[in-house]
């Protein structure tokens, strides 16, 4: 039985160039059990045949995407009995934050090397953490969706933006997010939207169960588990006891945005209230719209009228931490 199971999607932006080392280093390593999948739609298939070699630690190998796939298949696929084993995420995609978030940066070889010393020392679970995730349901058929980090309202717009006109050109990563965000700012300061910039924001209804709801038009929603949102703000700070997601929502103008950024500077976001920002936690929130985008872990859905999104929290789940 191999001690490791990695699964990797070579459609992944970072595996491109990465794929090569992944599968050299296995090699070089039978205690690990790699299996690649072609398309997402092939992830139920990977997780099932994963289980049956007992992996002590399952490695997923792609963007948020992946991960966001593999989890649903993970927690809601049954293939584990109940007791999936803790997930560890390398380094990969676009965004990384579920990556980051627990401690995987950089060559995501050596946290693959991390993941193997781990297992081999007997420290294993020494770094197992606990997270809740998201369970997203969209109204349809299909089973809910899960994941650990959700953007909505102008902050989706701009993403999606991001990833259907300034990808495209090629440039690194990093200047793509720059470029994207300035354009997004630059068409917020004067009212624009469209063309060659990021549309402009819909009117959209956020509901929280027991602390009420707010409407309006925002350039930013954020729903996540994760222990820091965007832009190195955390979540973990005394900003409500109702509920294990955390909602940051901030109205749409410069000087709420710049209200939120000022208070995340001086670490005082969630501490008191702000006008025009609202950072609050639930156990289930509802997002509803005409044609409001949301994204959760790379995977786009949409509210609509008579159709809201409804997010729930999980219980807690296992996930392997590798920052020492």
């Amino acid at each position: 039985m191999a001690s490791v199971a990695l699964l990797s999607n070579p459609r992944s932006t970072g595996n491109r160039a990465l794929l090569p080392r992944v599968r050299e280093y296995c090699a070089a390593h039978p205690d690990i059990f790699h299996y690649e999948v072609e398309d997402v739609d092939q992830i139920g298939e990977a997780i099932r045949t994963i289980a049956m070699v007992g992996p002590r630690v399952v490695v997923i190998n792609g963007g948020d995407g992946t991960v966001q796939a593999a989890l649903t298949e993970l927690y809601s696929g049954g293939h584990f009995g109940g007791s999936p084993p803790p997930v560890a995420v390398l380094p990969n995609g676009k965004t990384n934050l579920i990556a980051l978030d627990l401690g995987a940066a950089g060559d995501p070889i050596k946290a693959l090397q991390r993941v193997i010393e781990l297992v081999n020392s007997g420290q294993l679970e020494d770094h197992v953490i606990q997270r809740q995730l998201i369970s997203l349901d969209s109204g349809g058929e299909t089973r809910p969706v899960l994941g650990m980090f959700l953007g909505g309202a102008y902050l989706a717009d701009v993403m999606l933006y991001c990833r259907n006109r300034i990808y495209p050109l090629g440039l690194p990563n990093g200047i793509s997010h720059f470029l994207a965000a300035i354009l997004g700012l630059f068409a917020m300061m004067f009212g624009l939207g469209g063309g060659r910039l990021p549309p402009s924001p819909e009117a959209m209804t956020v509901s929280l169960i027991r602390q009420g709801e707010f409407k309006g038009k925002f350039s930013l929603l954020i729903v996540t588990t994760l222990e820091k949102l965007l832009l190195s703000i955390r979540t973990t700070d005394s900003a409500g006891q109702s509920g294990q997601m955390k909602l940051l929502a901030v109205e749409r103008g410069l000087g709420a945005l710049f209200r939120m950024l000022g208070a995340t500077w001086r670490g005082t976001l969630g501490q008191r209230q702000l006008d025009g920002v609202h950072f609050q936690q639930g156990d289930e929130i509802r997002i509803e719209g005409e044609r409001s985008n949301v994204i959760l872990d790379g995977e786009i859905f949409q509210a609509k009228n008579g159709m809201p999104i409804i997010l729930t929290s999980t219980q807690p789940v296992p996930f392997l931490r590798l920052a020492a």
